[in-house]
């Protein structure tokens, strides 16, 4: 399968909504999980979270992350920034920095229902990690779950899968729960 993908801009918003459907991707998270602190993720479920995202998007730095498309249709997104636009991350054990290298972070995929198991994460995180680089990232870190061949639900794995990243030339650096491992890659510069 081909796949499309485009930075999250103000243009391309109707067409991150329309992926992440009614819910908000995953229980109204909108992707605003770790970019904001517990407190206000919680009060913000749904329509706040909604509103925050949009906000970024609008008037963030940069694009939020990518949006990948299959045909015409929005199939898949995925988060990607600097590490320091993840404040919460650094509240997690598992997450926590490995070092003081300086990372752009992959936090999210949300691959549509109808298009899982066809290659989008792999081709979202190749292409997540060309956004990067040509925003100055000579490296980039994921935080995927490894089910360690046990069957895992996808519900559960929206920060990717092991498989995804090692696909896509990551490799483990750290490795703080036994199905959390940090997966990085260094990318063509720096």
């Amino acid at each position: 399968m081909t796949i499309r993908t485009y930075p999250l801009t103000p243009e391309r918003w109707a067409d991150y909504e329309t992926l992440m459907g009614p819910r908000g991707g995953t229980e109204g998270c909108w992707c605003a999980l770790w970019r904001v602190s517990a407190a206000a993720f919680r009060a913000g479920k749904d329509e706040g979270n909604r509103r925050f995202m949009k906000a970024r998007v609008c008037d963030g730095p940069r694009p939020p992350g990518l949006i990948g498309y299959a045909g015409d249709a929005p199939a898949g997104w995925i988060s990607i920034a600097p590490r320091a636009e993840f404040p919460r991350m650094e509240k997690s054990r598992i997450t926590a920095p490995v070092d003081d290298l300086p990372v752009w972070s992959v936090t999210c995929f949300f691959v549509a229902p109808g298009n899982r198991g066809k290659g989008i994460a792999t081709a979202l995180l190749e292409a997540a990690c060309a956004f990067a680089a040509a925003h100055g990232a000579t490296t980039v870190e994921g935080y995927p779950v490894d089910p360690l061949g046990e069957r895992y639900a996808n519900a559960f794995a929206w920060t990717g899968l092991k498989r995804v990243f090692e696909c896509a030339g990551f490799t483990e650096v750290a490795r703080r729960s036994e199905k959390r491992p940090v997966m990085r890659r260094r990318l063509g510069h720096g």
